[in-house]
């Protein structure tokens, strides 16, 4: 639990305003976001950068929310896509296309002519295939396309094998032996224009030894780049710095930053980063009610309006999510599972948790700010969950909960 997340007499407050308040006001499943943690992490980074030529970019599969993304557009971040989705999102929101890496291994030829229309930043290549697309594409629309070429340098990044991103048998980034032959290819390229490149190894990493690693592996290529006349003008290292969900222990970001302004002494290339579960992970909450207390002969169930379609995480990957009571009363402890309604054994969001909770009560699922809301689904006709901030004192919806009317507004019966 953060400082914007805290108890006062008894009761769970996100910043100045009490989570009970904003439960009767919006019900629940409700996302609670604060915008003083999202505001401080994103400053984090650039006082870290301080001196350096750089360009935070925000991942915005992390938390696509319009009022996410207009903080840290008008904080100065550019942003990390990879969809034509996820760019029309940052343009609504009011975000520099200019400032805009896509990358992702299936770009489209209407994401690719839509991102070119917008003037983007660069395009990270995943591919060869997607290299000879690129430049037909740009070739069609009489522009060249700035390219960076998403090197996957076969890095273990010590994480789960879901999120892991960096090593030969992921489906992610041009091979590591075989960037300079691709290098040399776009180099001859009428429509493409090389600026950069690009790594990202992984999500949720919690040591800097891989960053490191994987960064040296990229300078080595860079260098080989130069010698051949090939001048890059950013090095784009990714994201993937973790966040402490329960016991893990991540550098600060001032820390992770330091080790990578380290293993660049001497380079003048502008730097990208493009992180996402740090900036927005520990920012957000989701809130929820316990609907029934269900005592098994094994085990006892806490069945609660939250599911796996709002919070997906524990049941993908069997991750842990802190889960605390909104009020700390003095009710026994007692362990429970911590299930939602959707028809699946996987619907989960915490195993065996001593809670002191009765039927009614409202709990926090902490950590939720990242790869919550953005994986959230409609399974079993269940219409996803409202979305609000916090700012101080202040609550501003900014996703208003859907209705089952909205879901099937686009169906058809056959005559």
């Amino acid at each position: 639990m953060t400082d914007h997340f805290h108890y006062q007499d008894g009761k769970l407050f996100a910043e100045g305003v009490n989570l009970e308040d904003i439960a009767s006001r919006y019900g629940t499943p409700c996302y609670v976001y604060s915008h003083a943690a999202l505001t401080e992490g994103f400053r984090q980074f650039a006082s870290a950068l301080n001196g350096r030529d750089h360009l935070v970019c925000y991942a915005v599969k992390a938390n696509p929310n319009l009022a996410v993304l207009n903080l840290f557009a008008r904080l100065g971040a550019g942003f990390d896509i990879v969809s034509g989705g996820e760019l029309q999102r940052v343009i609504a929101a009011g975000g520099d296309a200019k400032k805009v890496v896509f990358s992702g291994v299936g770009k489209t030829k209407s994401e690719m002519r839509m991102a070119l229309d917008a003037g983007i930043l660069c395009f990270n290549v995943e591919s060869a295939a997607e290299l000879d697309l690129l430049n037909e594409v740009a070739g069609s629309l009489g522009k060249k396309a700035a390219i960076s070429l998403r090197v996957n340098p076969d890095v273990d990044a010590k994480t789960h094998p879901y999120i892991s991103t960096g090593l030969k048998q992921n489906k992610f980034g041009v091979a590591y032996t075989e960037a300079m032959d691709l290098y040399r290819k776009a180099n001859a390229m009428s429509n493409i224009r090389i600026t950069g490149m690009d790594c990202h190894i992984g999500s949720q990493l919690t040591e800097i030894s891989p960053f490191i690693a994987a960064v040296e592996k990229v300078l080595f290529l860079v260098d080989e780049l130069a010698r051949e006349g090939i001048a890059l003008e950013h090095l784009d290292l990714g994201g993937g710095l973790g966040i402490r969900y329960k016991d893990e222990t991540p550098p600060a970001i001032s820390e992770y930053v330091a080790a990578l302004l380290s293993a660049l002494e001497g380079r003048t290339q502008k730097l990208i980063l493009e992180p996402g579960r740090v900036l927005v992970g520990n920012a957000g909450l989701l809130l929820t009610s316990v609907e029934y207390i269900k005592r098994g002969e094994e085990k006892n169930f806490a069945i609660v309006d939250a599911a796996m379609n709002d919070l997906m995480r524990p049941a993908l990957y069997d991750a842990y999510h802190e889960i605390l009571p909104v009020l700390r009363e003095g009710h026994a402890h007692e362990t429970y599972e911590i299930v939602g309604p959707i028809c699946e054994t996987g619907d989960f969001l915490g195993r065996e948790r001593a809670l002191p909770i009765v039927a009614q009560s409202l709990l926090a699922i902490m950590s939720a700010g990242a790869y919550g809301m953005s994986m959230s689904s409609n399974y079993n006709t269940r219409p996803r969950a409202a979305e609000v901030m916090v700012d101080g004192d202040r609550v501003h919806l900014v996703r208003e909960r859907e209705t089952v009317e909205q879901l099937y507004a686009g169906e058809r019966i056959i005559a």
